[in-house]
């Protein structure tokens, strides 16, 4: 009998009120998460993926959020749980790295305080005992003086060691599961290997499950074991890391592919996916998502309810439209919007 995944979403569809309407950001989308290992979830801003991340950590503001389908965590389901339940729960099996350390961080309590905080509801220690783990904690995460640091303030800190205390505030209470929304973002690409290194080195200590949120393909290949490539609020795309980077089949996966510098190509220009990602008020709610920014490929193409197809061993693809999709060959073809 195989093993139950770490965490199973299932059907999840979250949708934020605006007005009187409804709309959503995640639509059905499911995804499992296994002990020791790491699922990517990557596409540009507005795709829905920090929206997903924190609907998996219910911390959306629920007098204007309506979740539906199911979030099982080691088979519990998180939807619809009270705050006193979710509580008791996060913090301690699962923990979240933000993207933004500085606002994540409260810049009027010192580091120390703000580690031994989630120790305090989870962890039976006395304040010796928990000033110890902290001071730990931030030897673990990779801080060369962790005694001063335990009582600065953020403020006093440069931007990599405040991402460290926010990776050691996630790992205090040792979670089975973990997010980490953008971890690198706005560090400089020494402090980003640092990081990367440190949440490896963490995962195959603890064995951790982690969904790792990002933007960057090279984080994506040096981090991931499996990827899911969102666009508008669904995964189009989802394989192994191996699977989708030698071969992305859908036209959003490949265009993000296509945009990235290369050195092996000589070429004077970046491919540019044409147009935006949508607005939730006017996303489509039927046919492919992704039309509108490929005008060259014929409306023919495209599924009318586009699913997910398994094109091979776990690699899944939304919509037919992948099977003849090709990059336009001149600018007339690029200006052409078959409707």
């Amino acid at each position: 009998m195989s093993k139950q995944p770490l965490l199973q979403i299932k059907n999840l569809t979250t949708s934020f009120r605006i007005g009187d309407e409804h709309y959503a950001a995640v639509d059905n989308v499911s995804l499992d998460v296994n002990e020791n290992e790491v699922v990517a979830i990557v596409g540009e801003s507005g795709c829905g993926k920090s929206a997903l991340a924190l609907s998996i950590m219910q911390l959306h503001p629920m007098e204007r959020t309506k979740m539906e389908g199911e979030i099982l965590f080691n088979g519990k389901n998180l939807v619809g749980l009270s705050v006193s339940e979710i509580n008791k729960i996060r913090g301690k099996d699962m923990g979240m790295i933000f993207q933004d350390p500085l606002t994540a961080l409260n810049p009027l309590m010192r580091v120390g305080e703000q580690i031994e905080e989630a120790m305090k509801n989870h962890l039976n220690l006395t304040s010796t005992e928990m000033k110890k783990r902290a001071i730990e904690l931030l030897d673990k995460v990779g801080i060369p003086n962790p005694q001063r640091t335990y009582m600065q303030y953020p403020h006093e800190l440069s931007g990599g060691m405040r991402q460290r205390v926010v990776i050691a505030i996630a790992i205090s209470c040792e979670p089975k599961f973990l997010i980490a929304d953008e971890p690198t973002t706005a560090l400089d690409v020494t402090i980003q290997a640092q990081i990367l290194d440190l949440m490896r080195d963490l995962q195959s200590q603890m064995k951790t499950g982690i969904v790792l949120i990002t933007h960057d393909l090279g984080v994506v290949a040096e981090m991931a074991d499996k990827v899911a490539v969102m666009y508008a609020g669904e995964i189009v795309e989802f394989a192994d890391v191996y699977t989708l980077f030698n071969n992305p089949l859908h036209p959003y996966t490949r265009s993000l592919f296509n945009s990235i510098p290369s050195a092996s190509k000589a070429s004077d220009r970046l491919h540019v996916i044409q147009g935006i990602v949508p607005s939730l008020k006017n996303l489509p709610r039927t046919g492919c998502r992704f039309a509108s920014r490929i005008p060259w490929i014929a409306s023919s193409e495209h599924e009318e309810h586009p699913t997910m197809h398994e094109v091979g061993k776990n690699h899944w693809v939304r919509c037919t439209c992948y099977e003849n999709f090709h990059f336009p060959k001149d600018a007339e073809e690029l200006k052409h919007d078959i409707s």
